[in-house]
């Protein structure tokens, strides 16, 4: 199962798209960690939305139609 997802931080006022093959919960904590990377930037994020998808290319593909260009 793969899901993509879209975090908010209020700290940075900032949406943050992305996928994962992961248990969500897991990777929203690994976001929140301290890190290299734009997610480590803040470590506020919250889950604001999330789809399931089966194949990894699904989701991955469900995620650039999210991002903005």
């Amino acid at each position: 199962m793969y899901t993509c997802y879209i975090l908010f931080s209020k700290t940075l006022n900032k949406f943050y798209v992305g996928y994962t093959g992961d248990d969500i919960e897991d990777r929203l904590r690994r976001h929140n960690s301290n890190h290299d990377g734009f997610t480590g930037k803040a470590a506020d994020w919250e889950l604001r939305y999330s789809e399931s998808f089966n194949e990894k290319s699904t989701a991955a593909q469900r995620e650039k139609q999210i991002k903005p260009e």
